[in-house]
């Protein structure tokens, strides 16, 4: 056994099914985040599009429930196994831009230790298998132009088959566009490409994989294109974002990490003019440049709105390989053993931490500083608001926000209609039966986004009713009101309460 992991080939195999297994192991037993509770109710109802992304996530999630059935190992099985995968395509990269197998095994170890990933990799959202495709493309797209092989024209079709998954995961998908056009450019010949028919097929390829999504938009009243797209129009600066993206970004991958990224890339712009068939070169103006858009778009939605933390993961494999390339060029250093060691015990020492949060008891004492406690107790929760609907003879349940009405859903146990007053064009409303508006509902959520005042814009008749501390945790995010409402003023069911009603406050 000692041999056989002696050769790293081997060795990323072993770590690509070893954490994938962890992975189903750990998810299996952790309860569903919000975001994952909404994306097993697409899951329910297949379509090629919806309200937030693409359906990929959907597709997974079906297929992963109808196996192990409507359970977090069910939802969680295909991300899970994808980012084991998505470790060996890494590794895979890196050795087909040059890497030794040394430094291949060193990239798909470090990005697995990166927060987002150590934490989040068998999380069943969009960014997953986002990841994969957007690795699987760069993966292709290295094989297209090997030393030994020169150019291979097929590889050019398989990259733009999975370029077009990448959209059919998250739009993001459609940076790799630009990404390959700047690779082209930057690198000795690469521009002469785009004499020859290869890269063009491959552009309608990934274009005829889209279409459908395209087409669902049309059908829809454009729905997630003008969700998503919409990001792009700024409303005004707020340039203190570019700060915190830059800082999350940095402390998620890790700082170890990220500056040996960031020595990576300085390396590879530096060599981008050596000949890219030079046998021995390693090639990372690809992982550089396919990145660049995507992050240069990250940075200017930072001038105006938050990034949200694992938007960036698709990159984070390029990343990796950037650092692990970096780290073996500084062998001369001093201090450059230990650190190697040091930056992927750091990531997954915080994992563990992370883990034993969520798998372990979380005592009142301790739960303001748990992390976790988003996922902790939405069973009991659920049991609490159904108490508190009996007793007040509602014959309904709202929410104000999709991840309340989704948890709610997911953990059962409640005898009536649940549905969630706002944002009504994230749901399905044909072939569903709506609630009785005619008698009382009792409207749930945190307790800062509840307003009485803000409630009677909907209802006529609005009354406190109880208080609910989920986990047994008094803090903001685990605080809850209800209201019974009555009489609506609007059709709840197909407009719901829309936010131009009552703007800043149903967010």
């Amino acid at each position: 056994m000692t041999s056989w992991l002696r050769d790293p080939r081997r060795a990323i195999l072993l770590l690509a099914v070893g954490l994938a297994l962890l992975r189903l192991a750990i998810g299996g037993a952790v309860h569903l985040t919000e975001d994952e509770a909404y994306y097993r109710l697409w899951a329910q109802h297949l379509q090629l599009g919806y309200f937030d992304h693409p359906p990929m996530i959907a597709w997974w999630i079906r297929a992963g429930t109808t196996i192990f059935g409507d359970t977090p190992l069910g939802i969680r099985l295909l991300p899970a196994l994808a980012s084991g995968l998505n470790t060996w395509l890494i590794g895979d990269l890196a050795r087909q831009l040059g890497a030794e197998p040394k430094t291949a095994l060193r990239a798909a170890l470090w990005y697995n230790a990166t927060l987002t990933v150590c934490v989040g990799g068998m999380l069943a959202i969009p960014d997953a298998p986002a990841s994969l495709f957007w690795t699987l493309t760069l993966c292709c797209l290295a094989r297209t132009r090997q030393p030994e092989h020169g150019e291979r024209a097929g590889w050019w079709l398989a990259a733009g088959l999975a370029a077009g998954l990448a959209v059919m995961s998250k739009y993001s998908g459609l940076f790799l566009a630009p990404g390959v056009l700047l690779w082209l450019a930057l690198t000795p010949g690469g521009l002469k490409v785009l004499r020859r028919p290869w890269p063009w097929l491959a552009a309608g390829i990934a274009v005829a994989v889209f279409a459908p999504n395209a087409v669902w938009n049309a059908q829809n009243h454009w729905e997630s294109f003008v969700k998503q797209f919409g990001r792009v129009a700024p409303e005004g600066l707020a340039p203190s974002h570019v700060a915190e993206f830059v800082a999350t970004q940095f402390l998620l991958l890790t700082p170890p990490i990220a500056v040996f990224a960031g020595l990576g890339i300085a390396r590879g712009c530096r060599e981008r003019s050596l000949d890219p068939m030079r046998a021995g070169a390693v090639r990372l103006m690809l992982p550089i440049a396919s990145s660049a858009p995507f992050a240069l778009y990250l940075l200017i939605h930072s001038l105006h709105d938050r990034v949200q933390g694992h938007w960036p993961v698709p990159l984070f494999g390029a990343l990796a390989i950037c650092a692990a390339v970096a780290a073996e060029r500084l062998d001369g250093a001093p201090w450059t053993g230990w650190m190697r060691r040091l930056t992927p015990a750091l990531g997954f020492a915080i994992g563990t931490v992370a883990l034993v949060l969520l798998l372990g008891p979380s005592p009142t004492a301790l739960a303001p500083y748990n992390p976790m406690m988003a996922l902790r107790g939405w069973p009991g929760f659920a049991r609490d608001v159904e108490t508190a609907r009996l007793r007040s003879g509602a014959a309904w349940v709202g929410t104000e926000s999709y991840g309340v009405y989704s948890q709610l859903t997911y953990a059962g146990g409640l005898g009536a209609p649940v549905l969630q007053v706002t944002e009504r064009d994230r749901y399905w409303k044909v072939g569903v039966p709506p609630p009785d508006f005619a008698r009382p509902g009792l409207v749930v959520d945190l307790s800062r986004r509840m307003k009485a005042s803000i409630l009677l814009r909907c209802f006529t008749e609005v009354a406190p009713v109880v208080d609910i501390n989920r986990a047994g945790s008094p803090r903001k995010n685990e605080r809850y009101s209800a209201f019974l409402v009555s009489g609506p003023r609007r059709d709840v069911w197909i407009v719901g309460c829309p936010e131009e009603i009552h703007p800043g406050v149903w967010r």
